[in-house]
C-alpha cells in the first residue's frame, strides 16, 4: 500500500512517521506552524515536499496529525476531507470524539519516542518492534484494516483497543511514570549530595523526566481522570510501604518487593546481557560495533551507564540467548575488559 501522505506536525514522531512511510513507498507531504521544524525535516529526508497550511492536504491518500493532543483536536474539528486520517496522540477519547465528523478516520498511538525533540532526532526505525494502538470506536472495518498494514509496513505491530480502554492503560503504564519521574527528581534536586551520587538506577528510573514539558502537560491534562486515579491509588500504595518500612515488617517488605520482582520478570524478554567497560577515549563505540559487526548477533537492547565523573562507563548489550559467547569473544578480541 502506498500513495500520497499528509503529515500535519514534523517534529520527532511526524518526522519520523514521514521518514518511514517515504521508506515504505509512499510520498510524504508535511506542514508545520513552525517554519524551521518543517525545513528541517525536509532536509534530514522525512519529506518530500513541503506545503503552505493544512487545507493542502485535504486531497492526500493519508493524513496524519503528529502535534500535541490540544492542537489535535482542534485540526480535527475544522478538517474536512474524504481521506484516512489517524493521528498520534497519547489520549484518544477527546480526539476520536473530535473527529465523529470525519468519513474515514481511525485514532493512533505509536508506543514509541525519545527524550530528544524535534525533527533532529527523528529516524524511519523509530517503530521497528513497537506496539501502535489503533481505536475501534466508530471506526470502519476496512479502514482499520488499511491502517494495520500502513502500520505494518512502518515496521510496529498494530493493536485494536477502544478509546477509553486505551486511555486508562497508558495512564498506568506511560503517563504515571512520566510524573513519577518528575516529582522523584524535584524531591532530590536540592540535595547536592544525593545528587551527586545518583548513579544507574536513579537515572534510569528518571529518564523519561528528560521528556519535553509542553507535549506532556497537554497530555497529563488531556487525560487527567485516569492519570489522577491512579496518583491518588499510588499514593495509597506508598502510604502502606511506608507503614511497612517504619513498622520494620521485614516479611511484608519482603513480599512486596518478590510480588513486584515477579511481574516485572514477565514483561521483560528472554534475553542474555554482555557488559562491556569502555574507557574515556575515542573510537570505543566503534570498536563496539566492529564486534556487533563480526558476530551479526540480535541485539534487543542497549544501556549506558556513565562513570560518576562523566568519561567512560559500562555498556550493557541484551543479545538473544545463545548468542552472548560469540559476542564476548568479538568484544575481547577488540581488547575490550568485560563485567564478569
Amino acid at each position: 500500500m502506498s500513495g500520497e501522505a499528509f503529515v500535519v506536525g514534523t517534529g520527532l514522531i511526524g518526522a519520523s512517521i514521514g521518514a518511514a512511510l517515504r521508506a515504505a513507498g509512499w510520498t510524504a507531504i508535511g506542514w508545520d506552524p513552525s517554519p524551521d521544524a518543517l525545513e528541517a525535516a525536509q532536509k534530514m529526508g522525512s519529506l518530500d515536499d513541503t506545503a503552505e497550511s493544512v487545507e493542502d492536504g485535504a486531497g492526500a491518500d493519508l493524513v496524519v496529525l503528529a502535534a500535541p493532543v490540544g492542537a489535535i483536536v482542534a485540526t480535527l474539528t475544522d478538517l474536512s476531507t474524504d481521506a484516512l486520517v489517524t493521528d498520534v496522540a497519547g489520549v484518544k477519547a477527546s480526539v476520536v470524539a473530535a473527529a465523529a465528523h470525519l468519513p474515514h478516520f481511525v485514532g493512533g498511538h505509536p508506543m514509541a519516542g525519545r527524550e530528544s525533540s524535534g525533527p533532529g532526532a527523528a529516524s524511519a526505525a523509530m517503530f521497528q518492534g513497537a506496539s501502535w494502538i489503533l481505536t475501534t470506536d466508530g471506526a470502519d472495518t476496512v479502514d482499520l484494516d488499511r491502517m494495520d498494514a500502513i502500520v505494518r509496513s512502518m515496521g510496529a505491530t498494530p493493536i485494536r483497543m477502544a478509546a477509553a480502554r486505551h486511555d486508562a492503560a497508558v495512564a498506568a503504564v506511560s503517563h504515571v511514570p512520566q510524573v513519577m519521574a518528575s516529582a522523584l527528581v524535584n524531591l532530590v534536586a536540592t540535595d547536592i549530595d544525593a545528587l551527586a551520587l545518583a548513579a544507574g538506577g536513579f537515572r534510569d528510573v528518571t529518564r523519561i523526566a528528560l521528556s519535553e514539558p509542553a507535549w506532556w502537560t497537554d497530555i497529563l491534562t488531556a487525560n487527567r481522570a485516569d492519570v489522577a486515579g491512579l496518583i491518588r491509588r499510588l499514593s495509597a500504595d506508598l502510604s502502606a510501604w511506608a507503614s511497612l518500612i517504619a513498622a520494620d515488617d521485614k516479611q511484608g517488605v519482603t513480599a512486596g518487593l518478590d510480588s513486584a520482582r515477579a511481574t516485572r520478570r514477565g514483561l521483560a524478554p528472554s534475553v542474555a546481557a554482555v557488559q562491556v567497560l569502555l574507557e574515556d577515549r575515542p573510537g570505543e563505540i566503534a570498536r563496539v560495533g566492529n564486534a556487533l559487526a563480526e558476530t551479526g548477533v540480535d541485539v534487543r537492547d542497549l544501556q549506558l551507564r556513565h562513570a560518576t565523573r562523566g568519561g567512560g562507563g559500562v555498556l550493557t548489550l541484551s543479545v538473544q540467548p545463545g548468542q552472548e559467547n560469540a559476542l564476548t569473544e568479538a568484544l575481547q578480541a577488540e581488547g575490550f575488559r568485560l563485567v564478569p
